[in-house]
């Protein structure tokens, strides 16, 4: 699963995305930082069983703190889209293409409205406008993608070809599964014969296409330096009050081993070791206080709304010994898997590896020693032990 950025140039995407990945974008003032999309890795938080447990975990492909799992999810960092994207304009359709391999989005909106949305530096921009820009832009993209040479193309389906079998393998590089082409389909209710479809149905079906298959999260982002107005504008529409430019702050403070701080927290603790100068102890004040008021700088709510709400995802730890929670290695609880919450035990298996998979014989809730079958519907938090014969 992969979290895609996008959003306007100068909206602190390649902010937001450093401090939320341990990968170092470079940052400016200026449109069109990002010239090559930037990839790195954010950690969504899920309990750790090993609290729970009584355990001292060894993690593996994750990490473990004071009882919080830090599971890890790929972050795209793509350049800034501007009105007309999907045309050429701007970077133009090389970083929407970028974004067909994300399965959920987020939005970074600049919620102080100090920029228009080409990037540039007004005053009173409204940034409910950059939303149905960025919306428009994705929909036209998908839209020209699905009735591209449609007057040659849809004669298969008048020949008998089944329209969602047609749909979903033109769209499979958007990652689009044929189950969500189905329910976009269903919901668009487009009623005009396949064959007389233009850009208005692609565009219909696009917007569904969108929603349920590549899900927008938005992030309103520099809510430090914007107005109330603003904020309860965006509010209003579900965005996430955000100031990635403090939570950056706050890492480089870490870092730096001048405060105690991890991602998502709604406070951070001094080093009585270190000496602060006035320049500092202000700024973390000023910090302190925004977080006290919205209860973190946002940027990992929005990692995990996109990835625990939108993709609905939950954490499961596959384990070789069901008595001692550990690998084959003894490492106690050594991975956590994000997967779809509808997923089997099964599923499961052939996610920790392919010969598992279908070596399939039962599977061990190791909390009760119960065993369970393949179609068993995995639950957040699980510890599942997999046996598979050769």
């Amino acid at each position: 699963m992969k979290i895609g950025l996008v959003g306007k140039p100068n909206a602190g995407k390649s902010t937001f995305f450093t401090a939320a990945t341990s990968a170092t974008a470079q940052i400016g003032d200026y449109p069109f930082t990002t010239i090559d999309k930037n990839v790195g890795i954010a950690y969504v938080r899920k309990p750790c069983p090993s609290k729970e447990l009584g355990l001292d975990p060894n993690p593996n492909n994750s990490l473990s703190v004071d009882g919080i799992r830090f599971i890890p999810i790929e972050v795209i960092d793509v350049a800034g889209l501007v009105p007309g994207a999907h045309e050429g304009k701007g970077m133009g359709n090389k970083f929407l293409d970028d974004l067909r391999q994300a399965d959920v989005l987020i939005q970074i909106v600049d919620c102080s409205g100090t920029t228009d949305l080409e990037g540039n530096t007004v005053e009173d921009a409204d940034p409910l406008d950059e939303i149905k820009f960025l919306e428009d832009e994705l929909h036209h993209w998908i839209g020209e993608i699905v009735i591209r040479n449609w007057s040659r193309s849809a004669r298969s389906v008048e020949s008998g070809e089944k329209i969602e079998n047609f749909l979903s393998e033109r769209l499979a590089g958007l990652k689009f599964t044929r189950e969500q082409v189905i329910l976009s389909l269903r919901k668009a209710k487009i009623s005009k014969p396949v064959m007389h479809w233009g850009s208005e149905e692609g565009l219909a079906l696009a917007g569904y296409l969108q929603e349920i298959g590549k899900p927008i999260v938005i992030a309103a982002n520099k809510a430090d330096i914007s107005s109330k107005d603003n904020i309860e504008k965006l509010d209003k529409a579900s965005a996430i009050i955000t100031a990635a430019d403090y939570e950056l702050a706050l890492k480089n403070a870490t870092k730096a081993d001048l405060i105690s701080y991890n991602s998502g927290d709604s406070d951070f603790s001094l080093n009585d070791e270190v000496q602060l100068n006035d320049g500092q102890k202000k700024a973390l004040e000023t910090i302190r206080q925004f977080l006290k008021k919205n209860g973190s700088t946002g940027v990992q709510d929005c990692i995990e709304t996109a990835v625990l709400e939108k993709l609905n995802l939950i954490a499961v730890y596959p384990v070789e010994d069901e008595t001692h929670f550990t690998d084959s290695q003894d490492r106690v609880l050594p991975d956590a898997y994000l997967v779809p919450r509808d997923s089997t035990a099964l599923d499961l298996a052939y996610k920790v590896h392919t010969d598992i998979g279908d070596g399939f014989i039962r599977a061990i809730d190791c909390r009760s020693k119960r065993i369970i079958g393949k179609d068993y519907e995995l639950q957040d938090g699980d510890i599942i032990k997999i046996v598979a014969g050769s």
